[in-house]
């Protein structure tokens, strides 16, 4: 699976260097052999291997707000901004900061969802992890934005959904396509995007994953 990818050979010689690791663990630890198996689970989180090159899901991070080994599982990527702002797709948003607008995924581009920290604050929303919501009333939802309440680090809108069909994400997980880790910082979690959101979520994952933080995102680009 990783025969055509690149290391960057600087970091292979500081390794062998500074003793960093052996090198017999060398090959281990920058091509994610033995890593551990953890199963999916509604509200844990998907965190993009770093040779996986799909546009959507390059150093993506995704919520798995559904979860059915034997049926279709369901989530949202976290890190990755479109170029739409909120008042671009919601006629009645008077809230005259920039909003961004995050791609869930490649399904059903055309409807919006919503993860949240608002809780009771928002009626009909589902508990998917500690802390950590998704759904409920949409107008609520752009009440609290207009309110000029905090956004960042509370309130995530996205278009469009990843899903998996019966047995399709595990499959996946056998392949070490996807890391599976709990939500350890709700905090955290819908503040920041990007490249740099995933490097924090593959540092919370430990020394396990270390490797990972070794590859450049666009190998071309090295």
């Amino acid at each position: 699976m990783f025969e055509n990818n690149i290391v960057n050979p600087k970091i292979i010689r500081i390794l062998e260097r500074e003793k960093i690791v052996p090198m017999k663990k060398l090959e281990s630890i920058l091509f994610n052999i033995n890593l551990p198996d953890r199963k999916a689970y509604q509200g844990s989180l998907l965190i993009a291997e770093p040779f996986l090159r799909e546009c959507y899901f390059n150093h993506a991070v995704i919520s798995l707000i559904e979860y059915n080994p034997s049926g279709t599982s369901m989530g949202l990527v976290l890190n990755k901004q479109t170029n739409y702002n909120l008042s671009d797709l919601i006629s009645n948003v008077s809230r005259p900061d920039a909003i961004p607008v995050y791609c869930g995924g490649p399904m059903s581009c055309d409807r919006m969802y919503v993860v949240h920290r608002l809780g009771d604050i928002v009626p009909g929303s589902r508990l998917i992890a500690n802390g950590l919501y998704v759904g409920g009333d949409f107008e609520m939802l752009i009440d609290y934005v207009n309110s000029d309440m905090p956004l960042e680090g509370y309130v995530r809108f996205c278009l469009g959904y990843s899903g998996w069909g019966a047995g399709q994400l595990d499959e996946e997980l056998r392949k070490k396509v996807w890391a599976v880790a709990s939500v350890s910082d709700t905090e955290n979690l819908l503040a920041g995007s990007e490249d740099a959101y995933w490097h924090r979520q593959v540092k919370q994952m430990g020394r396990d994953y270390r490797g990972w933080l070794y590859h450049p995102q666009n190998p071309r680009m090295n």
